[in-house]
C-alpha cells in the first residue's frame, strides 16, 4: 500500500505564488512517476505536471513556464512550485502515484486564485 499526503494549498491573489508538497510513504517502487493533477467542478481530472524517477518532468500546455515540478532527492517527495497564479489556475490539486500495478492519489488540496 501507498499513501500519498498533500499540503501547500490555500488562497493566493492572481499572480501569487505556491508551493505544494506531496509525500508518498509505503511500498514505493524504484521506478514510478509522480505527479499533479487538478479538477473543478464538472469537469475531467487533467495532467498538471508529472516527474519521473529519473527525473524527467513533463507539463501541461497551460502551467508551462509558470509551474515546476520537482522531488526530493529520496525520491519519496515531490514539489510543485506554481508561480504567476491565475484564477483559472483554481482547483483541488491532487497527488498522483504512477507505478507497477494500480496507481494511487491522494486526498487533494485546494488551490484558489482570487482578489
Amino acid at each position: 500500500q501507498v499513501q500519498l499526503v498533500e499540503s501547500g494549498g490555500g488562497l493566493v491573489q492572481p499572480g501569487g505564488s505556491l508551493r505544494l508538497s506531496c509525500a508518498a510513504s509505503g511500498s514505493i517502487r524504484s521506478m514510478n512517476v509522480m505527479g499533479w493533477y487538478r479538477q473543478i467542478p464538472g469537469k475531467e481530472r487533467e495532467l498538471v505536471a508529472e516527474i519521473t524517477s529519473g527525473g524527467t518532468p513533463n507539463y501541461a500546455d497551460s502551467v508551462k513556464g509558470r509551474f515546476t515540478i520537482s522531488q526530493a532527492s529520496a525520491r519519496n517527495t515531490v514539489f510543485l512550485q506554481m508561480n504567476n497564479l491565475q484564477p483559472e489556475d483554481t482547483a483541488v490539486y491532487y497527488c498522483n502515484l504512477q507505478q507497477m500495478g494500480p496507481d494511487y492519489w491522494g486526498k487533494g488540496t485546494v488551490v484558489t486564485v482570487s482578489s
